[in-house]
């Protein structure tokens, strides 16, 4: 049957028009709000524009007006930045949230058709099927096995049948069967929009990366708050001058004030989803990118994902016969009578690949088709461990047809069959999947009457015989599931199909693991230590039923593994939402299976989670190359406002808000755009992914920053005594540490730019805005050592050309010697 035989037009063209016109589209309103005076008040509320409005006001209350007005210029640039930040990390967004919404299938001038949600009008005939969401209210027109779950409306749970006439609601997902549906109301004019449901805000949990970094900036935001107390008190007990001691004070709270990090996180996680998004990969959680580069296990379905999704009927054997056949070979009146009561025990209007190849056989191969002369009067839906399902037919004779197919175990199990009829079912059966077919039993019952019994299994079924399917593997899955390995990430299937079949198509696509293997029954029978056990030494699940799916997924997370799990169907999306990273099918994906996912790969292709993952490993190397960074620099400038001012030296405070903030400008877009475009590391696809822990860093990593930071401070302070011992005045002295420092600054960049590699390899990397940040840098530095006006607002002084080099010395000196330490390294691994 074919949507031509329902005799249903649909809308013209001309209606949807006149329907739109008159009631608009299927868009539900949410309240805007100014996101421009949100970014502005945000940006204003930061801590480390507040240091600076201090810092302008106190400058205009001390006559200082210059110095204000610079202030006033670089809160305003802080807050382009941010402002400009915050909209590039928007616009990624918006583009994601574009590509979330769904579609769904219209009858329209007579033809099925797939149109955007938001484009259903008033009168329109829309098609909903098992695993999609009602796109609308309406009426069910023709319905086929068909139940919804409205707990999103009800908060009941159990699913409820739905039959012509019934009303139907946005929202709700479809949990089996089909069904033809009139809109009756769209938008704001749905049950759910009424509501407001989809509008509730609800609080996010923070990532533990947030947590990670929250934890550290809180840190360094109480370090700050006491140098801030030390530093007021000991200028005010020094020169009993407390606006122009808070005035210095402030400058060691900007010091100390990590503000870049949480701007890098946030960038860094919205520009990756959006680079994901061109991959081909949308991205509908942001914190799932930071999970990416995590993760250490795969559970792949296997149809659809490691096969090529093309289910077609090629092998049937029927019981009377002495042989397993082709469909389209020539065939006696058992196959074809086997072929025919596969297609009665397959849906009307068939969705699912098998029922879709079924009902083309057929087609192909029956004498006189007799779809149009029945009608379904009774149907037990697919159910139980394995699934079957029954459709009873009656035409106008009042003769009755009672077929039923699934699972063979449960099809033999309601047929009454001799002992050498089940084994050789069993034998040619398991023949057939040792090759890679997926088997199904049929049977036919002679029902007289009627009184149809409760559950499908009381029914005394005739074994027909055996119909399989063959859904190759894909070309490039096996190179895919290398490359996984390569990564140091385990690859398990679970599927629903038998241990036959499953073990055929891990042998074909070349399987490395050794290939253990164990079955939904047997996972639901374990206690949780045995299970845990279980999961991580088992690479094939199969007869897996959702249950069962999501025991594997929570027994892998308990054991701390970072689980991405595959999925397109209903059952599916249980251990979707509870992996910590779920990913359904953009193509062949139920609505409820891209629901609970966390990305949707648009090609359906597997091969597309390698450069997902090594996009997320880039993404989370690259963020700690920017922390990193934010460290090493922040320690000699918090050390050189402090240590003067404690130790009492000659130039107790040679750095003002000006001069920090100017720093701090040179380092914001350093770390948060220079480091977000770095390309990945040639070795991070070759090495284990890095664990979850409850810190950031672990102690190597902070202890080499930290040292990283002291090597800069005392080649700041070296120059700082080579000033003294020169006799400079504050001017020089100031001009010669701060030139060392932003030299430093610029070589620290190209250093960090790898951890392993050396700078001559790290020279080769294509990243184009490297060279305009360290260009813009080095401008800003040239116009402050020689265009006068702007040297003398700094307070610097001119340099000699001797000084000058040896500041670049010194610079680069203090951060160059970590080369030896990353040739160490290479020389250890």
């Amino acid at each position: 049957m074919k949507i031509e035989d329902l005799h249903i037009k649909g809308l013209s063209t001309e209606e949807v028009i006149e329907s739109r016109n008159l009631y608009g589209n299927n868009k539900i309103s949410i309240e805007k709000k100014n996101h421009i005076l949100t970014v502005m008040v945000d940006v204003l509320s930061e801590p480390m524009i507040l240091l600076l409005l201090a810092a302008a006001f106190i400058y205009f209350v001390t006559g200082h007006s210059g110095d204000a007005i610079f202030m006033i210029a670089a809160i305003i640039l802080v807050a382009a930045i941010s402002i400009f930040q915050d909209h590039k990390s928007k616009t990624a967004l918006e583009h994601l949230k574009e590509l979330i919404q769904p579609d769904c299938k219209v009858i329209r001038d007579g033809k099925e058709d797939k149109i955007p949600i938001n484009d259903l009008v008033i009168h329109d005939v829309a098609i909903v099927e098992e695993g999609g969401t009602i796109p609308a209210d309406g009426k069910v027109l023709n319905s086929y096995d068909f139940t919804v779950n409205e707990s999103l409306l009800t908060g009941e749970s159990l699913s409820v049948a739905k039959s012509s006439e019934d009303d139907v609601y946005r929202g709700t997902q479809v949990s089996s069967g089909m069904a033809v549906i009139k809109v009756s109301a769209i938008g704001d004019k749905t049950q759910i929009g009424k509501i407001g449901i989809h509008l509730k805000e609800i609080k996010r949990e923070p990532s533990l990366l947030q947590i990670q970094i929250n934890r550290f900036v809180k840190g360094m935001v109480i370090i700050g708050t006491l140098f801030f107390i030390l530093v007021w008190v000991l200028n005010f007990l020094k020169s009993n001058d407390a606006l122009d001691s808070l005035l210095k004070a402030l400058t060691m709270a900007m010091s100390v004030l990590p503000e870049e990090i949480p701007v890098a996180f946030t960038t860094f996680m919205a520009i990756g989803a959006y680079r994901l998004m061109n991959m081909g990969v949308i991205v509908k959680d942001v914190k799932t990118v930071e999970t990416l580069g995590m993760a250490d296990v795969i559970c792949a379905d296997k149809t659809g994902t490691l096969t090529i999704n093309q289910m077609k009927l090629a092998r049937i054997y029927a019981l009377n016969s002495s042989k397993v056949v082709s469909p389209q070979e020539a065939l006696n009146d058992s196959e074809r009578k086997l072929i025919e009561m596969a297609m009665w025990a397959s849906e009307p209007l068939p969705y699912d690949p098998m029922e879709k190849s079924i009902h083309d056989t057929y087609s192909s191969i029956c004498i006189k088709d007799r779809r149009n002369d029945y009608k379904m009067i009774h149907e037990y839906p697919l159910e139980g461990t394995p699934p079957m399902m029954t459709h009873i037919y009656g035409n106008k004779k009042s003769e009755i047809i009672t077929a039923a197919k699934g699972g063979l175990e449960s099809i033999i199990a309601c047929s009454d069959l001799t002992t050498t009829q089940i084994n050789e079912i069993t034998n040619i059966a398991e023949d057939l999947s040792n090759e890679g077919y997926r088997i199904l039993g049929v049977a036919h019952a002679d029902l007289q009457n009627t009184n149809f019994p409760t559950d499908q299994r009381e029914i005394n079924f005739s074994f027909l015989g055996l119909i399989a399917f063959y859904d190759p593997p894909k070309d490039n899955i096996s190179s895919v599931i290398t490359a996984f390995k390569n990564a140091g990430i385990r690859t398990k299937i679970i599927t629903g199909d038998n241990k036959n079949t499953t073990l055929a198509i891990a042998r074909k696509i070349g399987w490395k693991d050794p290939i253990s293997h164990a079955s939904g029954d047997m996972i639901m029978k374990q206690s949780d230590e045995n299970l845990e056990e279980i999961a991580i030494t088992t690479s094939v699940f199969s007869r897996m039923f959702p249950e069962a799916k999501l025991k594997i997924i929570n027994a892998l997370k308990s054991s701390g593994r970072i689980v991405a799990m595959t999925g397109d169907g209903v059952n599916d999306g249980p251990a979707l939402k509870a992996a910590h990273i779920g990913v359904a099918m953009g193509r062949r994906g139920t609505e409820i299976a891209k629901s609970s996912a966390s990305l949707i790969l648009k090609d359906d292709d597997l091969a597309t989670m390698i450069d997902a993952i090594s996009m997320g490993r880039r993404i989370h190397s690259n963020l700690k190359k920017a922390i990193r960074y934010i460290i090493s620099i922040h320690i000699p400038i918090i050390l050189i406002v402090s240590i003067p001012l404690i130790l009492g030296w000659v130039y107790p405070n040679i750095f003002s808000p000006v001069h920090v903030i100017t720093l701090e400008l040179i380092m914001g877009p350093t770390c948060s755009i220079i480091f977000e475009n770095e390309p990945i590391e040639k070795n991070l696809m070759v090495n284990p992914p890095k664990s979850f822990t409850l810190n950031f860093f672990n102690y190597q990593e902070l202890l080499g920053s930290t040292i990283q930071g002291l090597a800069i401070t005392i080649g700041a302070l070296f120059m700082y005594h080579y000033a003294l011992r020169d006799s400079s005045d504050e001017d020089t002295t100031r001009t010669l540490v701060f030139t060392t420092l932003v030299i430093a600054n610029i070589f620290l960049t190209l250093v960090n730019r790898s951890f392993y590699y050396s700078i001559v390899t790290t020279l080769k990397y294509k990243n184009n805005l490297l060279i305009l940040m360290l260009s813009l840098t080095i401008g800003l530095l040239a116009m402050m050592l020689f265009f006068v006006p702007v040297r003398k607002f700094f307070e610097f002084a001119p340099l000699s050309n001797l000084n000058l080099i040896i500041c670049i010395v010194i610079g680069i000196a203090s951060v160059i010697w970590y080369e030896l330490v990353k040739l160490a390294r290479r020389m250890h691994t």
